[in-house]
């Protein structure tokens, strides 16, 4: 199981900002190790952001992200105290979901 996610959320003036620093390797599937075997691919595809069961955000990754992504967005709504939850799913079919408490 992959490490947890960093998750920041912060409400300012009606609109929410969430931050997420996401612990994967991200391979491509291109790259060789030291002794020329190629690394086999595994990488984030999907990703999904939910606010009170509403979904706020949905995004479809591939193999030329970089290892441990990091992702900003905004949304309008949200209060302190209501949490954000971010969910992704790679293409061996890890999944990780983690939630963060808007500040």
């Amino acid at each position: 199981m992959a490490d947890p996610m960093r998750i920041r959320a912060n409400n300012k003036d009606g609109v929410t900002e969430v931050r997420v620093l996401m612990s994967h390797p991200m391979e491509s599937g291109a790259r060789k190790d030291a002794s020329g075997a190629i690394v086999p691919a595994k990488f984030i595809t999907d990703l999904d952001a939910t606010h009170n069961g509403k979904n706020v955000l949905k995004a479809m990754f591939s193999g030329a992200v970089s290892q441990n992504p990091f992702l900003s967005f905004k949304f309008k709504g949200g209060a302190k105290g209501e949490k954000v939850t971010v969910k992704w799913v790679d293409n061996k079919g890890e999944t990780r979901t983690d939630e963060a408490t808007i500040a």
